[in-house]
């Protein structure tokens, strides 16, 4: 397929705009950046990109620099992000995520312990019209129809689950948390496209856990799998701690693929992607293929038609291409040279 791609540049102050173009990457722009990115969010109908920039960049009163922002880019035709509003938020936003309909922008700050709704009209972010605190929130996902939201607190071993209105108001769900298992530092989730299940992969214990949704949005538990090479020896990680100095797990993102037959989860301790095989009804089965991947691989995107993968590394200045095979196997399809620190990839 043909395909744009975006990748955060956290330590260059980037974005590197690439073509994905018959099994190929092509270089098309590297956009500066006001300071450092970790998060992004594409609206692929508008050609817009909502960034969020962390502090330390010089201040400009005027301009709402010197605290962390939300750019809102414009995507052109040759890749190049051009800015076209900034909105300012004091929480540094570690993920951000777009309803489908691209009208209202959702964020979560780690540092900040929150969760940000924002109304968004052609670009322009307004009021934010709902607010929540937990400690360490690490992401936010959506339902498929963008009627439910789900904030996942790595402090506090939860994911709040919300009904999410057309204005944005988020009411809470009864129950409010969804557990994760005490100490599993629970990162990203991402829910099948049916909505019947939801995945997340945890920063501690390197796992993927499956949760039921059921039509009222509330998800329960099911089964769960390690996403660790059992040949690296790592052990289990904690808050506070360096995993690679003390060789702990650190788990990091999770993606469909394949049409939802494989979930992918990165680990980035051994710097692997580890590739589940899913059964019709969306239950997890074993792992099928473990791929050593970019060093540190904290994020990866998956093209939308689920046959490809980009993969980047914190440690590495390149992108991998990778194909997905039938067998659930990543191949080498291409490598090319992207910036430092990479740390977040979108398709548009």
């Amino acid at each position: 397929m043909n395909a744009m791609v975006l990748i955060a540049n956290s330590d260059d102050d980037t974005i590197a705009t690439l073509a994905l173009d018959d099994g190929r990457l092509r270089p098309l722009a590297t956009t500066a950046l006001p300071g450092s990115s970790s998060t992004f969010a594409v609206d692929a109908a508008r050609r817009l990109v909502y960034a969020g920039v962390k502090s330390g960049f010089e201040p400009d009163a005027a301009r709402g620099e010197g605290s962390p922002a939300i750019l809102t880019l414009a995507l052109g035709a040759d890749g190049v992000l051009t800015e076209l509003a900034r909105t300012p938020w004091a929480d540094p936003m570690v993920y951000l995520a777009l309803t489908p309909d691209g009208r209202t922008l959702l964020g979560a700050s780690y540092h900040g312990g929150s969760g940000v709704v924002w109304p968004a009209e052609d670009g322009v972010l307004r009021a934010p019209t709902a607010e929540l605190r937990f400690p360490n929130v690490h992401s936010v996902a959506l339902s498929p129809d963008g009627a439910h939201a789900y904030y996942v607190s790595l402090g506090d071993d939860l994911i709040a689950q919300y009904a999410l209105s057309a204005g944005g108001i988020l009411s809470p769900l009864d129950p409010l948390a969804a557990p994760a298992p005490a100490g599993s530092g629970p990162r990203h989730l991402v829910l099948s496209a049916d909505g019947r299940s939801a995945y997340l992969v945890t920063e501690f214990s390197g796992e993927v856990i499956r949760f039921d949704r059921d039509q009222a949005g509330r998800l329960t538990p099911a089964e769960s799998v390690s996403i660790v090479d059992p040949d690296a020896g790592l052990r289990h990680s904690r808050y506070g701690a360096d995993p690679r100095a003390e060789h702990l797990i650190w788990g990091a993102d999770v993606h469909l693929a394949a049409g939802g037959r494989y979930l992918l989860a990165s680990e980035r301790t051994a710097n692997t992607i580890a590739t589940i095989e899913l059964d019709a009804t969306g239950r997890l089965g074993p792992v099928v293929a473990l791929r050593r991947t970019e060093p540190q691989p904290r994020g990866f995107g998956v093209s939308p038609d689920g046959e490809w993968v980009v993969a980047v590394g914190e440690l590495s200045d390149s992108a991998a291409l990778y194909r997905v095979e039938a067998d659930g196997r990543l191949t080498d399809a291409d490598r090319v040279p992207t910036g430092r620190g990479a740390n977040w990839v979108r398709f548009a």
